[in-house]
């Protein structure tokens, strides 16, 4: 059979939504590269996708359900699977109500269509689901609550800035495709600002770098703000289009600029730097996802959104402030679900609200995500799940959380799968087609959930076939020529994203004006770089090129990897030395990297390791939500680092 070239769309958690090119022959993916025809991916992939297809072999990939009999998970037809779901899931609803039956979903995928499961859950109770995000949960609520909405200018605006701001943000681990943007940016002139406590390969992409301490964003983007009115900089427009500018020029006025640089852990010098920036604009601020994961990162996220609204750069091409692309926007999303509940337990403290549940749930049903290996307070998770009566885990490989379920159900992997890709780093839509076929008995979840349904009298629900739900979500912008067909051509930008996102000088609040941030006690603020006896460091939990949250493209180690300053490494510990790293909630063995590049109070370990081989971080993380948004506080941490 002669080699055959096939296109398709990343679903992974990332921000890029890459279009893929295969060389398949005798349904083996020979080759698997980036679209050059995409106008963001540009030709190339990440080091994790390209190294997928190793995946469809692994060891751990499932392509049979497995099912728990005398306390282990064996191998069973898929009819069996489906029967005995359906007959647990009939009887939990009968004798307990739909309450007892719990639907969480992550974004292990972010293909549309994994949301027949919200339906299928809705249609058959409606049953009980989580609220908040751990992943952008403060961000996306403290932009809401500013603008009305958290969405971006065009990626290629970037084009117009002179100066662009990464606040905590990390392209090239995190958003690879960002980074051809930044330097054509940069080559057209643009200076680029990097700001994030961590010291990582970004740095290359910047003409400044700032390392401020731990959680000193708020105190950091204040001082600025303080030294902007002190210096006349405000926009003359910020009184017409901003609510709350008195309050917040109160708030940032009560410290003098230096005092705020203190509290940041920065020079007076580095606050000058950025406030003349934001001032010489069009400068536009991109604001990195781990600065919400604070207990007051809502809190930080309106300081930076406040800067870019006060200083005008917010309403002009080639500045805003972005967090996040409202990827879903353009399509029919309440085909899919409305959102009906019957009750919602807290994401981040997932594994006690299971454990308090009155009534108690009793049937958990897991899809697209990991939640043992990925939630805070990963054994509390643990222990909730092997409690709960009857767990069903939908993936394609076994996970931490798999091996704790009573079924674990097999899908197509991102190679085999066929779904809609909106993407949260731009604003292109794609088609995800398989590359090749899944293996036989994978069947994908529309049809696992019509099978399902059948079981349990739903009638037709879930009735249609893949490519008619797709065109279900699609109709809201099909006269716009964004239908099946288009995309089955390429990639096809959201006819609803504009170019400058506010550039009629109205945001998308109830009165269109920028609701600033103002309630911030400044007697309440301390200096996060205050130094703790017991847990001298803070724990910064990290994307790493290796890996895609919980999915590795290659083997991490025995051992959990911790980055350190030299000066603050156990005395006489050498690089590659055995560690342990120690919070109030556990600790876990390391091995010790020593790198003089980074602050003297953080350790840097990579998100996503095995919680059953010892490598995950969120074993040591506190289950606390963020002040906005139900997010995770999983970097308000600290930890010490010992000798064993």
């Amino acid at each position: 059979m002669a080699v055959e070239t096939r296109k398709s769309t990343c679903n992974r958690d990332c921000p890029d939504a890459c279009g893929l090119v295969a060389d398949v022959e005798n349904g083996r993916i020979l080759s698997l590269r980036g679209d050059s025809e995409h106008p963001v991916t540009r030709g190339f992939l990440c080091f994790r996708t390209s190294r997928f297809p190793a995946m469809l072999d692994a060891p751990h990939r499932l392509t049979r359900p497995l099912l728990r009999r005398d306390g282990r998970l064996v191998e069973v037809d898929l009819e069996e699977a489906l029967d005995v779901a359906a007959s647990r899931l009939a009887a939990i609803r009968a004798e307990s109500g739909p309450e007892a039956i719990l639907h969480y979903r992550s974004g292990g995928s972010l293909g549309l269509l994994k949301g027949i499961a919200d339906r299928f859950f809705e249609a058959l109770g409606p049953c009980s689901g989580k609220i908040g995000d751990i992943c952008s949960g403060a961000g996306e609520a403290a932009q809401v609550e500013d603008f009305g909405v958290s969405d971006s200018n065009d990626l290629f605006d970037l084009l117009e800035a002179r100066h662009i701001l990464l606040w905590g943000k990390n392209p090239k681990t995190s958003n690879t495709h960002l980074v051809p943007v930044l330097r054509d940016a940069r080559a057209r002139g643009a200076r680029i600002h990097l700001i994030d406590p961590v010291r990582h390969k970004s740095a290359a992409l910047a003409d400044s770098v700032l390392h401020p301490a731990p959680g000193g964003d708020l105190a950091l983007a204040l001082g600025i703000g303080a030294l902007l009115a002190a210096r006349g900089q405000i926009d003359p427009a910020a009184a017409e289009r901003c609510d709350g500018l008195e309050g917040y020029l109160a708030l940032v006025g009560s410290r003098e600029p230096a005092v705020w640089a203190e509290l940041a852990g920065v020079s007076l010098a580095a606050i000058e730097e950025l406030a003349t920036a934001l001032s010489a604009g069009p400068t536009a601020i991109l604001v990195g996802w781990g600065m919400g994961r604070r207990r007051h990162g809502g809190a930080i996220v309106r300081a930076v959104d406040a800067l870019s609204a006060i200083t005008g750069n917010l309403f002009r091409s080639g500045g805003g402030c972005s967090f996040y692309f409202k990827r879903r926007a353009p399509f029919a999303n309440e085909a899919l679900s409305t959102g009906l509940t019957a009750r919602r337990l807290r994401e981040p403290l997932l594994g006690h609200d299971l454990l308090a549940a009155d009534p108690p749930v009793r049937a958990l049903w897991i899809t697209a995500g990991n939640p043992v290996c990925m939630l805070p307070d990963s054994a509390r998770v643990a222990e909730a799940l092997e409690k709960t009566e009857f767990v069903v885990v939908v993936d394609p490989f076994l996970t931490d959380t798999g091996r704790r379920a009573d079924l674990v159900l097999p899908v197509p992997t991102l190679l085999e799968d066929s779904d809609l890709l909106p993407a949260y780093g731009h604003h292109w839509i794609g088609e995800s087609r398989p590359l090749v076929p899944a293996p036989d008995g994978v069947v994908h979840e529309v049809e696992l959930f019509q099978r399902l349904a059948s079981r349990l009298d739903l009638g037709d629900a879930l009735a249609g076939s893949v490519d008619e739900w797709k065109e279900r979500l699609l109709a809201p912008i099909a006269a716009d020529g964004v239908t099946l067909d288009a995309l089955r051509r390429g990639a096809v930008r959201s006819p609803t994203a504009p170019k400058v996102l506010f550039g009629e000088g109205r945001v998308r609040t109830p009165n269109g004006r920028v609701q600033l941030l103002s309630g911030v006690d400044p007697a309440a603020l301390h200096a996060p770089h205050e130094r703790s006896d017991t847990y001298p460091l803070w724990l910064f939990s990290n994307s790493t090129p290796e890996s895609q949250a919980a999915q590795w493209a290659r083997d991490p180690g025995e051992r959990l990897l911790v980055t350190l300053h030299p000066d603050a490494a156990p005395a006489g510990a050498a690089d590659g030395a055995h560690v342990v790293v120690e919070s109030e909630l556990g600790s876990l063995p390391a091995r010790l990297c020593l790198d003089p590049a980074q602050r003297r109070d953080v350790a840097v370990v990579p998100k996503g390791g095995a919680f059953d081989r010892g490598l995950s971080a969120n074993a040591l993380i506190e289950a606390v939500p963020t002040d906005l948004g139900l997010g995770a506080a999983y970097l308000d941490c600290r930890v010490r680092v010992r000798l064993p």
